[in-house]
């Protein structure tokens, strides 16, 4: 397809997309879609902000944090105005810039991400756990000039030593502060008329060889999930105050706690620490109704709310959804028998964004993924491409508004193939057109919805100097689906110290990421031809 002329003076997002022979086909036509079809000429930072404000007005609530913070659609609006003006004022960033957000889960963080899209500027959001090497490696792939960093997380960024990076901080109380910075200048901000397929975020995933790929996403993508899924499956409602888990960090979260509560008018709490011990009390002090979580957060839930699944007053809860890893229907039938609520299991990928297979409902099968989402096709195909029949086991192929544009890397022709994008998943489809999941395709470990690449860990692993080789697999778990296991070789005479090791490891890389065991051996299991049999390891 021919690109809109873009508003980017920094080419350098367009210039790092795929060739076009290796895009997949997008539906870009598909009467789901928002009504009017999406203009040449689209900024989705004032669609998401702007135009709310124009349809339920400045003082509705948009952001609630855990200690009681308040943030309506107005207060929200003023701040972002403000912080695009020091990003381009102050600190000289222009249209197609890269710029890292890191920090804790805030409406501040938030106001960020938005403010760099208004400037027309590109989004980077990371996580505030990743190390200083993963960074850098991040900040070298995508170019990165700019970063706004949460005055708390900061160190590792800083260790980084990304050479050019200009690094503001923001909520601490020196005179460069981007808060303080921000406070002097003005409210409105006209935004960037950035092209509907101006690059508007690149969202970093591991791959199995554990160097990260960047995820170009376009203005007219971020729209596209609210539109589908969003609207279509999950149908929210303005009233409705949205909460969960998943950091900004991740598409899953930057969706359900940015994107789609803003596209409908709606709320949402945003947690610095939301996991399962932090999530019920939070449910049921803040009236939350929609909920984002992992299956392990479901299940660790169910044993904090009692037999009766009264030690919490989630009544307000209607809408709780699914993804990351896997929902066992044991998981599903317990949460629905204690608290009355169906679970909205579904499949996304950060290549794609967010969830397009999905059921909600009386349409939930208990067991299966769901259908494919209102706007996009899936289907299950063998490893040369070619649909297999209802119930084979296969590769999940799927296509819709959005599809994987990997920055400058040779993997985008392993993902999309003959115009679908290949999920990396091995899926089987029911006769009814449901779609049931059978496993990962590759090394990769899901562990309570974290994707871990195997081979990055081993890489982190072989960096202490007593260890001589390394391999890392993913073991069954019932309440995280799986947990990272490394079997390690060390050099003759180190002591064998399994806490060392994971304290070693914690201190290269996020921690969840690091191994929950650590088992030595004398040598890893291989081939004649010398190959690492992984297999006999997970046995």
């Amino acid at each position: 397809m021919e690109l809109k002329t873009s508003a980017h003076v920094d080419t350098f997002p367009r210039e790092q997309l795929p060739p076009a022979d290796q895009w997949p086909e997008l539906l870009l036509d598909s009467p789901e879609l928002s009504d009017p079809p999406c203009p040449d000429r689209l900024n989705c930072a004032t669609e998401l902000l702007d135009r709310t404000v124009e349809r339920f007005g400045a003082d509705r609530p948009v952001f609630r944090t855990g200690d009681g913070e308040l943030w309506t659609y107005g207060e929200l609006q003023a701040e972002v105005g403000r912080i695009a003006h020091v990003l381009t004022s102050d600190l000289g960033v222009v249209p197609g810039n890269r710029v890292l957000l890191r920090g804790p889960t805030t409406p501040r963080l938030a106001a960020c991400w938005l403010a760099v899209l208004k400037a027309g500027a590109v989004a980077v959001t990371v996580l505030a756990t990743q190390r200083a090497h993963e960074l850098a490696t991040m900040c070298d792939i995508a170019r990165i000039s700019h970063a706004l960093c949460d005055i708390r997380s900061v160190g590792d960024l800083e260790k980084a030593e990304v050479p050019g990076l200009r690094i503001t901080t923001y909520g601490g109380d020196g005179p460069e502060d981007l808060l303080r910075l921000a406070a002097t200048r003005p409210a409105v901000y006209p935004a960037v008329e950035t092209s509907s397929d101006d690059v508007a975020l690149i969202a970093f995933t591991s791959g199995t060889t554990g160097r990260p790929k960047g995820c170009m996403h376009f203005h007219r993508d971020v729209l596209a999930v609210a539109d589908t899924f969003s609207r279509h499956v999950l149908e929210p409602r303005p009233d409705d105050v949205f909460a969960g888990s998943p950091p900004l960090g991740f598409t899953f979260g930057l969706g359900g706690l940015v994107i789609f509560p803003m596209r409908a008018g709606a709320s949402a709490l945003l947690l610095e620490q939301s996991g399962p011990r932090q999530l019920l009390p939070a449910l049921a002090e803040h009236r939350v109704s929609v909920l984002f979580t992992a299956p392990t957060a479901y299940r660790t839930m169910l044993d904090r709310l009692g037999p009766a699944g009264d030690a919490y007053d989630i009544s307000a809860l209607r809408r709780c959804v699914s993804a990351g890893e896997n929902l066992p229907a044991a998981t599903w039938r317990a949460w629905h028998e204690r608290t009355g609520l169906r679970i909205i299991n579904g499949i996304g990928a950060t290549e794609l964004l967010h969830i397009f297979v999905s059921a909600a409902d009386e349409a939930i099968r208990p067991g299966t993924t769901g259908v494919a989402v209102p706007g996009w096709q899936a289907r299950v195909v063998d490893r040369s491409g070619r649909p297999v029949a209802d119930g084979e086991p296969g590769l999940l192929a799927v296509r819709g508004p959005v599809g994987c544009r990997y920055l400058s890397d040779e993997r985008q022709s392993e993902y999309v193939r003959d115009g679908w994008n290949l999920t990396g998943d091995t899926y089987v489809r029911d006769p009814d057109g449901y779609f049931r999941y059978v496993a990962r395709a590759d090394d990769m470990i899901i562990s309570a919805g974290y994707n871990i690449a195997g081979p990055e860990v081993e890489d982190a692993l072989l960096r202490h100097p007593d260890v001589l080789e390394a391999a890392v697999v993913g073991r069954p778990d019932a309440r995280r689906g799986q947990v990272v296991v490394a079997y390690a070789v060390l050099r003759d005479g180190a002591v064998r110290d399994a806490g060392a090791l994971r304290e070693f490891v914690k201190s290269e890389l996020a921690p969840h990421k690091c191994p929950r065991e650590v088992v030595f051996l004398d040598a890893l299991p291989r081939t004649a031809t010398g190959k690492l049999q992984r297999f006999r390891l997970r046995e």
